[in-house]
């Protein structure tokens, strides 16, 4: 085992990998001690701030789907032993795993230089700030309201809804709703917060941010993040931003930011097939300046409405509560992140990939975010 892990992880040739690969192949019996090894790799990950989704979506960047499987079925076993001491939001990443793949399917040889691959890539794993504890360590949680769970199911089916209708009337009114909802469910908790001086503190999640056009769907996610009182910090070797702000305000983004996604994929694919059907011929440059167009223009419509929002809750007492909760955030954020530098984005150069982008943005369903009115009395 040492022969076959030490040079294979360590060295960057294929032949060392070969060499391991064979040395594994030949011994069934290392099976059980290769998977143990496995398992510390992705511990160790773990306490260098990795979480589930984040270990799958970068195995599924740089190898391939055979990986993805092993990685799958590594990360099941060694977070089944921690039972219910599993931090926020790992249950629903553990749940949407792939199903782990089945070794039988393929030769020794072809099994064991995946496994190596897998771990080589796991080993050289970076640290990168946590967004909260290791699994084992001991969550208490406060009790969520029975409703919630409702609430957010209705949020998503809502914009499930939006996305999925042809009518442009139905789709606004759906996603009006459920903007409402999320306003409604985010100054709630603010004020409950405040009321009962719940030791309530900002949280962080990660979103990844795939290729292509990355760098306008980090715009995009940044603009979503930044009206709903969060930040948003890219990391663009990595292919994720990390979305700092309180619960209900990080789920608001989450919802909001997906469906903001198949908008405008969807919004994208029609003008390109009304292009083609025009006779034009479009590239790759207008599908990214008609994203950059979405995400610059969804900016400012956004921008648009957490002003107006600001504007109407400083006419009452709900003010104070969202300033101390932005001031909250930002120094959580820069505790994280103590050191950002701004990235420069390359220009659109599609004049009408462009056109077709800002109008896409301007008849996005994307309603005011914040509540309105004052504290009851």
């Amino acid at each position: 085992m040492e022969r076959a892990l030490g040079g294979a992880l360590y060295a960057d040739d294929d032949d060392a990998l070969d060499t391991g690969a064979s040395l594994l192949a030949a011994d069934p019996a290392a099976d059980a001690e290769l998977a143990r090894r496995g398992e510390g790799f992705v511990r160790r990950a773990w306490e260098r701030g990795w979480q589930p989704a984040d270990v799958v979506r970068t195995v599924r960047r740089d190898l391939d789907e055979t990986h993805v499987r092993l990685a799958a079925g590594l990360i099941a076993s060694e977070t089944r032993r921690y039972g219910k001491d599993l931090p926020p939001r790992w249950r629903a990443q553990l749940d949407e795993l792939p199903g782990p793949d089945e070794k039988g399917a393929t030769d020794r040889f072809s099994y064991a230089t995946a496994v190596l691959e897998l771990y080589r890539l796991l080993v050289r794993l970076p640290a990168i700030e946590p967004v909260g504890p290791v699994p084992g360590t001991p969550v208490h949680l406060p009790a969520a309201p029975g409703e919630e769970p409702r609430m957010l199911a209705r949020i998503r089916a809502l914009l499930a809804k939006a996305e999925a209708t042809g009518y442009p009337e139905e789709a606004e009114a759906l996603s009006a709703k459920a903007q409402e909802l999320m306003a409604r469910h985010s100054v709630d908790e603010a004020l409950l917060a405040a009321r009962t001086h719940r030791a309530d503190a900002p949280g962080a999640c990660r979103i990844g941010v795939d290729a292509p056009y990355e760098t306008a769907k980090a715009i995009l996610l940044d603009a979503v993040a930044s009206a709903n009182r969060c930040r948003a910090v890219w990391n663009s070797a990595l292919g994720f931003s990390t979305v700092v702000g309180f619960e209900s305000d990080l789920e608001a983004v989450e919802l909001l930011h997906t469906s903001l996604l198949v908008q405008c994929t969807t919004a994208m694919t029609r003008a390109e097939a009304a292009q083609r059907a025009g006779g034009r011929k479009r590239t790759k440059t207008f599908r990214q300046s008609f994203f950059l167009a979405y995400a610059d223009r969804i900016g400012a419509r956004l921008a648009e409405a957490a002003s107006q929002a600001a504007q109407e809750a400083g006419s009452g007492n709900l003010l104070p509560v969202l300033a101390a909760r932005d001031v909250a955030v930002t120094a959580h954020a820069d505790r994280l992140f103590p050191e950002t530098v701004k990235a420069r984005v390359r220009g659109a150069t599609d004049a009408e990939g462009w056109h077709h982008g800002r109008t896409a943005a301007d008849t996005a369903r994307m309603p005011p975010r914040e509540g309105r009115g004052e504290l009851p009395g």
